[in-house]
């Protein structure tokens, strides 16, 4: 999880810069097409290919959907909100997973869990509000965190549904199955997105983030999250997000993208203190 929170930040910072030259469906749509491409000959390499996998092919398209539906809505709301600002959303990830994960797996939280979980997402607060107390009394919220938050929402439920729809199938397979829904699913509702786009005009940096997105974001990312989601509470599991916006600003940094405001660092702070919070042994 370590890895995976400062994976995903790469994608925000490449997003940002990759998301006014494309439409966020057809990004995804390709990216996912790359995905499985990736994991299906990992796959069949290790000859872990097996029908009994394929048992009630609907589990993976419910996680597909919400998969899809974290990427698409990740990439709209780039369009218009800051790196450092939409990471901070992400780290409210982990309050709402652990409300999840009690709900559908009846998985229970420590006191310091919730502790935890309170002072990441005030941080994450501090930073989405730019650190301005009116502006969260007035609750002046940009319309790109707004839109990624409701792709959080559905991220967050995606944690306790792996382990409540996984049947024994290692975390490769139940990635494989579970993006290949998502690739199914984007290909039909993105494919006009797909048609319009002139892909020899585009910027080099769309297809470095498409890349990226692919093996870094999505293939990998998504191995490491079944994995942990196996072996860990939702609420831990998503305790590493509270790292993001910390991995983002180094991204940003060296992209050449300068410093955010001190002020700024105040909630990245309490969102690191979270992270410890929440990975001591009960």
């Amino acid at each position: 999880m370590l890895s995976f929170s400062a994976l995903v930040a790469g994608s925000f910072a490449l997003g940002s810069m990759a998301a006014p030259h494309i439409a966020p469906t057809a990004l995804n749509a390709v990216r996912f097409v790359l995905a499985v491409a990736l994991l299906a000959a990992v796959a069949l390499a290790q000859r872990k290919v097996t029908r009994v996998s394929l048992a009630a092919p609907w589990r993976y398209a419910v996680l597909g959907g919400m998969m899809i539906a974290y990427f698409v809505l990740m990439f709209e709301g780039l369009k218009t909100a800051a790196p450092v600002s939409m990471s901070a959303v992400f780290t409210l990830t982990p309050l709402m997973a652990a409300g999840f994960g009690w709900l559908l797996v009846r998985q229970r939280m420590t006191r310091r869990m919730a502790l935890a979980l309170t002072v990441g997402a005030v941080g994450a607060l501090w930073v989405i509000f730019r650190g301005d107390p009116r502006a969260l009394l007035a609750f002046e919220i940009g319309r790109g965190e707004a839109v990624y938050f409701l792709g959080c929402v559905s991220h967050a439920i995606y944690a306790p549904m792996v382990r409540k729809l996984n049947r024994g199938e290692s975390a490769l397979i139940f990635t494989l199955w579970t993006n290949t829904a998502g690739m199914v699913l984007l290909l039909l509702w993105g494919w006009r997105d797909l048609m319009a786009v002139d892909w020899a005009a585009l910027p080099g940096i769309v297809w470095l983030t498409i890349v990226y997105t692919a093996v870094a974001a999505t293939a990998a990312t998504a191995v490491l999250l079944q994995f942990a989601a196996l072996r860990l509470p939702s609420a831990k599991v998503m305790a590493y997000t509270y790292l993001t916006p910390s991995w983002v600003i180094l991204w940003q940094i060296a992209l050449g993208k300068g410093v955010p405001p001190a002020l700024l660092l105040v909630g990245v702070a309490m969102t690191v203190l979270a992270l410890v919070l929440l990975l001591k042994e009960e």
